[in-house]
């Protein structure tokens, strides 16, 4: 009986010895050996990829932003602000509750088909407020002009970037809602389009926010 005990005692402590090792490793010193890796190797990546504007934090490059008017009484989605570039559509789950539009409270896409009737309409909506808000006096966007990350939202419903393409449909509303010229716009644009990675991975984008950040600089100076 006292050699079962003696043995139960002896298993007991063995056994929360290890706990407290265990404990040690996995929870204080592995976390804090990767955090001061990824703080010394990735400071930015491990901060969340912030962008800084007026210093202060503004976002992240790696989520999307809105970019409306307030939003006015009877309405249940505000209107774009048309002096900034525009991101993707938020549809991401669709209308409810707790789509939050780039809130992260809830992520997602759609997942309808490509002859659901929604995803159609939708399309269809987009693509019609596309060429009508960004034609201009001496500009006219034709719907065959507008590309598909215009009307359609990514898979995670958070995309920060958009493409070129889309991009370029906007400079000369960009330029007449902010006072400038065309030829202003354009080489904003330019200076932050970015190629694919290592040459070819991914596709060329824009960052809407860093863009969007770069031409309220431009608008100051103007």
């Amino acid at each position: 009986m006292n050699n079962s005990v003696s043995n139960t005692v002896r298993l007991l402590g063995a056994g929360l010895r290890a706990l407290l090792v265990l404990t040690l490793v996995t929870g204080v010193i592995y976390p804090l050996a990767v955090t001061g890796v990824a703080q010394a190797l990735f400071h930015d990546e491990a901060n969340g990829s912030e962008i800084k504007a007026d210093g202060k934090v503004v976002g992240s490059s790696l989520i999307g932003q809105s970019y409306n008017l307030p939003l006015k009484k009877g309405e249940e989605t505000p209107e774009p602000d048309l002096k900034w570039f525009q991101g993707r559509p938020q549809n991401g789950l669709g209308t409810n509750s707790v789509n939050t539009r780039y809130k992260l409270i809830l992520s997602g896409a759609t997942n309808r088909s490509a002859d659901n009737k929604d995803l159609i309409d939708w399309v269809t909506a987009a693509k019609a407020a596309v060429v009508k808000d960004n034609s201009t006096a001496d500009y006219k966007v034709k719907p065959s002009e507008v590309p598909a990350d215009a009307v359609t939202s990514s898979g995670s419903g958070l995309d920060p970037d958009i493409s070129p393409e889309y991009a370029e449909i906007q400079v000369h509303r960009v330029a007449e809602k902010n006072g400038l010229s065309v030829a202003q716009v354009e080489k904003l644009l330019k200076k932050h389009t970015e190629s694919r990675t290592l040459g070819f991975i991914g596709e060329p984008r824009v960052n809407v926010l860093e863009l969007n950040i770069a031409l309220k600089e431009l608008v100051a100076k103007s």
